[in-house]
């Protein structure tokens, strides 16, 4: 998925939220005059105005999600570098013949390619469960480029990748495409360049969908690189220190991007079928990614819940009722899915603009409220 990997600054409000050069946000805080030494007493809190909001947003819990899902995300991608290992040690003992390979030791590639598979469709929807906070979160987002939104050279665009992929065999890969991208399109031969050779992997008497066998080196410098960044985003997380800026940011970023999310599945083979010419998205459906996305912004929002309030409890309780129904919307259209229906481009276009509109009125409120609260944006 193609994603603006830069933040602009909006102006207007106070503290001013700016990004260094390094990409890590910085506060500043407007001069206060002091108060004459006639003014009257401060209100109580009994008496103070109920526009001044007194609570705090909750942002020790949105970290402490972001870690407990990262630590997860090490956890699956480290599953997936083990059973590629296990491939890459069985090739490289057939000196990469990958039809010797396939003749001699079917039952043993067979089950490290399928170990594989597994795990990255675990690990996937791990890192689905906080994209909302690491592509949201300005000084965070570089990761999301990395392991899930950015395109390859070969793509172009603004969401280049910043990385070339070095092979264990030596070779190169300049800028190859997020990892995610990279390590699903080796797993299920969707990428010609990176497959090896075809293989009746299910065992059905047929080479159908997904009968490859991967490069062997291009699969373990994926996935040792996957592996690698997930650790490093924990690592990022934990020095992490998030801002209300922070949150509110992630929000009103990431809430409004159902458009591209549905176009994608309309592109991808659970709508186009063989047909489709997208390399990745093969193995899970994005409806489901988008429902780990939301599901990590409801984290969010309940976490600058208890400041929304103080200005309108109302509203609050709107935006929490609104983002439970998209997440129940998109859950729906999923389900059918999973029962065998198989929506066409044109259905997919007006779900999607359905999603989009729900998305775009709970930004819209968002924003509102975070203007009211003084928060300057990130965009």
């Amino acid at each position: 998925m193609n994603r603006r990997s830069f933040f602009r600054v909006v102006i207007g409000a106070t503290p001013v939220l700016a990004l260094a050069a390094c990409g890590q946000p910085v506060t500043t805080t407007p001069t206060v005059a002091p108060a004459p030494t006639d003014a009257p007493a401060a209100p109580t809190a009994a008496q103070a105005p109920t526009d001044v909001p007194t609570a705090a947003a909750d942002l020790t819990a949105i970290k402490a999600y972001l870690l407990d899902q990262s630590a997860v995300l090490i956890t699956a991608t480290g599953a997936v570098k083990t059973a590629s290992d296990s491939y890459y040690e069985l090739a490289k003992a057939a000196n990469f013949d990958y039809t010797a390979l396939w003749a001699d030791k079917p039952e043993e590639v067979r089950k490290a390619i399928l170990d594989a598979r597994t795990a990255w469709m675990a690990a996937s929807p791990g890192y689905e469960r906080i994209e909302g906070i690491v592509a949201g979160v300005p000084s965070l987002s570089e990761y999301d480029v990395i392991l899930d939104a950015g395109t390859s050279a070969a793509e172009g665009g603004d969401g280049v990748v910043p990385f070339d992929l070095t092979l264990p065999d030596g070779k190169i890969l300049e800028k190859p495409g997020n990892l995610f991208g990279v390590t699903e399109s080796a797993l299920w031969g969707t990428e010609p360049t990176f497959r090896a050779g075809d293989a009746d992997l299910d065992n059905d008497g047929a080479v159908g969908f997904g009968d490859t066998l991967p490069d062997a080196n291009v699969l373990k410098g994926s996935v040792d690189a996957l592996n690698s960044y997930a650790t490093d985003l924990r690592a990022s997380g934990e020095a992490w220190e998030p801002t209300e800026a922070d949150a509110f940011t992630a929000l009103v970023t990431m809430i409004p991007t159902m458009s591209e999310y549905f176009e994608s599945w309309k592109n991808s083979r659970f709508v186009a079928g063989d047909a489709s010419t997208q390399r990745d998205f093969v193995a899970i459906s994005r409806l489901a990614d988008i429902q780990g996305i939301l599901g990590g912004l409801q984290i969010v929002h309940e976490g600058v819940s208890p400041l929304i309030q103080k200005v309108d409890s109302a509203q609050d309780e709107q935006i929490k009722t609104e983002l439970a129904d998209l997440i129940g919307f998109v859950a729906g259209v999923h389900k059918e899915e999973q029962g065998g229906k198989r929506f066409t481009p044109e259905e997919a276009d007006t779900l999607g603009a359905e999603a989009q509109n729900r998305a775009t009125a709970i930004t819209g409120q968002i924003t509102q409220l975070a203007a009211q609260l003084n928060i300057t944006l990130a965009e």
